[in-house]
Formats: structure tokens, C-alpha cells, sequence
């Protein structure tokens, strides 16, 4: 387990971010189910760690992965427009690959939520789907680059201009932001994905 490496390259750059605060290391993974959860990848670097998932089944596989290498991950069924915890709860918070799977108006309800469990002067990672993703524009339009599209079920994915999500953060202190565009190889075809990843401090 200490030589896993994690698909998820822009939270190896957050957590770096996070190490660098001298402060308790308390920490929130909205969307933290998964065989794989990256929520390991902090407990490991000495993390007090907990997480929230929609979907009850990837929450025990996450839990699964924590107790088969010794951690104690935290992971509980929720709902990131709701949050179960306290306001001022965690130095961090992020949303990995999970926030766009709802509409705008349900993402604005969900990054309130995230800042109000943030303490003040902690720091959030959130990333967006782009219109560069060579899946928007496909599937029953839902308005405002909204889209219920297909995974394993139908699935809404909601894509953002570069300069769409910034009103979210006018209550934030801008940290770093990045416009990911990755093209490669998927089931025999050149495809091209779309991100926008942002950290902020409270």
C-alpha cells in the first residue's frame, strides 16, 4: 500500500498545498466512495480523514479498501448539498470528479455546503467538467451545457466555460487555478477531457 500510486494526479498537487499548512489535518472527501478511494492517499500522510458518498455500495467498497490497509477512512453515506457536520469542521475539503455529476443550481447548494463545513483560513480543491470534453453535447440536453448522459446509468454531466464557476469563489481567496485538456486512448479511439481544477482558501 505505501507504494500505491493514484490516478488522480491534480490532488497529488493539493495535497502538497495541504502539507504545507501548519495546522491540524482534518480533511473532507465529497464523492470519497470507490474500490480505490484517493481518501487513502491522505490518511496515509497522517490525515484525520472522512468522507461522504450518494451511493451506499461505493461507500462499503471504500470503507473495504481502508480496512484491508489498516486505515480507518471515515466514509459515510451523504449528500453533498446537505452535509452532515458542523460549520467550521475541517482545514480541508475537496471534490474530486463528483461534484459535475449534478445540475448547476444543485453545484452552487453543494460548494456553500463544502465552505461551511471549511474553517476559516482552510483550503477547498473542486474541479468542473470544461466544454472542451469531447462529451458535451451529447445526450438529452438538460439546458446551460447540462446533460444526462450514460456511464453505467444515466448520469447528469455538467460542463462549465472556463470563467462559468468563478462566481461560486467571490467569498474566497483565489489560490491556483488550472484548465486541464488530456487526450488519449479510450476502447480504440483518440478522445479528448475537459477540467477546470481550483483551490481556494477560506
Amino acid at each position: 500500500m505505501e507504494n500505491t500510486v493514484f490516478k488522480h494526479t491534480p490532488l497529488y498537487r493539493f495535497l502538497e498545498y495541504c502539507n504545507d499548512e501548519l495546522t491540524e489535518k482534518s480533511i473532507l472527501d465529497c464523492g470519497a466512495g470507490g474500490q480505490m478511494p484517493v481518501l487513502s492517499l491522505f490518511n496515509r500522510h497522517g490525515y484525520k480523514t472522512f468522507g461522504i458518498d450518494f451511493d451506499p455500495k461505493q461507500v462499503e467498497k471504500a470503507n473495504d479498501y481502508g480496512l484491508d490497509n489498516n486505515q480507518i477512512l471515515n466514509i459515510n453515506f451523504g449528500d453533498m448539498t446537505c452535509l452532515p457536520y458542523e460549520d467550521h469542521s475541517f482545514n480541508f475539503v475537496y471534490s474530486y470528479n463528483s461534484i459535475f455529476h449534478m445540475k448547476k443550481d444543485q453545484i452552487k447548494v453543494a460548494i456553500n455546503e463544502m465552505k461551511r463545513v471549511l474553517k476559516t483560513n482552510g483550503m477547498m480543491f473542486v474541479n468542473f467538467l470544461s466544454v472542451d470534453d469531447f462529451r458535451c453535447g451529447e445526450g438529452p440536453h438538460l439546458g446551460d451545457n447540462q446533460y444526462e448522459q450514460m456511464d453505467d446509468e444515466p448520469v447528469i454531466h455538467s460542463y462549465f466555460d472556463y470563467d462559468e464557476a468563478e462566481s461560486y469563489f467571490e467569498d474566497m481567496t483565489f489560490v491556483i487555478k488550472e484548465r486541464r485538456i488530456i487526450e488519449r486512448m479510450y476502447e480504440g479511439d483518440r478522445i479528448k477531457q475537459g477540467f477546470i481544477d481550483y483551490i481556494l482558501r477560506k
